[in-house]
């Protein structure tokens, strides 16, 4: 039966659960105890079917005004606890921002670019100049200029990226040797650089060997330079390098840019496991072709030209077992190395 103190009894139960919800869990199983299908208001509403016609008017007022004070006591309560829920997590989430952090982690820069640099500055010291050039080449700086026959393996596409179109003749540069060419076409003599940079070439990704590495190679042109000049150039930048008991040796080798041509190798005095020769590089003086093609007369001048790999020189003086891990992105592998400003 619908009575005042029916309706109002359910009103009080609905007010006592609702105020003492704390959170919206608690707040959502009071609304659907007190104000849902199966809650007593829901019953006393659905009553109303059978109470006489003269009095459905007073009864259904009576219901309503009940059903309206619970919407509005769930609807208070709700936003009181949205508001206290969200203020409990923006605190828990406030971050002082006038406060020294709890742990700085230094940073760190990679490597291989820290020993392009030191590289850098040790020519720089004796008065080089850095030169740079496209890594996207085109065939005649990549090959021809520098004495390749259109043979030549390393022309092949099983060993070089080619570009396509391949009729435009454009290639992923496969050394830094395209740099020399356009020294040597854009500078006057007397010419004292170092080219580093990315180079490209179809290895496969090991241990010893990237698709994408870098180089750094030297060229000096000049009056009267010689195989002795190499030499000593090479001496001084091992042992920056590698210390003060470094030094190299060359080994007779063929190379299409240089002649005679020579293979460079590297008494590593620190190495783990013990002092040893260990192959670094490819060295020689300027073939007269390579010359004559950049337009210089090599009755009046001549060169010399050096290069090695930065990872392959960075494994030697680390002790870097993989040359993956200069190339994965690791943070962990750059941070043993510091930070250098």
């Amino acid at each position: 039966m619908i009575d005042a103190a029916a309706v109002d009894a359910a009103v009080q139960a609905a007010l006592a659960a609702i105020e003492a919800a704390t959170d919206s869990g608690a707040l959502k199983a009071a609304r659907a105890a007190h104000a849902g299908e199966g809650s007593p208001l829901a019953a006393l509403n659905a009553s109303l079917r059978a109470v006489a016609p003269e009095h459905k008017a007073e009864f259904g007022k009576l219901v309503g005004q009940a059903r309206g004070r619970v919407g509005q006591a769930l609807a208070a309560r709700e936003t009181a606890i949205v508001e206290a829920e969200t203020a409990a997590k923006l605190d828990a989430e406030r971050v002082d921002i006038t406060a020294l952090a709890s742990r700085a982690r230094a940073g760190s820069r990679h490597p291989l670019t820290l020993l392009q640099e030191q590289i850098g500055d040790v020519f720089v010291g004796m008065g080089w100049e850095v030169a740079e050039g496209p890594e996207l080449e085109h065939e005649w700086f990549n090959f021809d200029a520098l004495n390749f026959d259109v043979d030549h393996p390393a022309r092949q596409m099983q060993d070089t990226f080619f570009v396509d179109p391949v009729h435009r003749h454009l290639v992923m540069r496969t050394h830094t040797s395209p740099v020399q060419v356009r020294s040597m076409l854009e500078r006057d003599i007397p010419i004292y650089v170092i080219c580093p940079g990315r180079v490209y070439r179809t290895d496969e990704f090991d241990a010893t060997h990237l698709p994408v590495f870098s180089q750094v190679e030297g060229l000096v042109i000049d009056k009267g330079i010689t195989m002795a000049n190499l030499k000593g150039t090479l001496d001084h930048f091992a042992r920056v390098l590698f210390g003060p008991q470094a030094k190299t040796r060359f080994r007779a080798n063929y190379f299409p840019f240089t002649e005679p041509s020579a293979e460079l190798d590297l008494w590593h005095p620190t190495f783990k496991g013990g002092a040893r020769w260990i192959e670094w590089g490819g060295c020689g003086m300027i073939n007269p072709n390579v010359l004559r093609a950049a337009g210089i007369d090599p009755e009046v001048y001549s060169g010399f030209a050096f290069g090695m790999g930065i990872e392959r020189t960075l494994m030697f003086r680390s002790d870097v077992q993989d040359m993956r891990d200069m190339a994965e992105g690791d943070v962990r592998f750059s941070e043993q190395f510091g930070m250098v400003v």
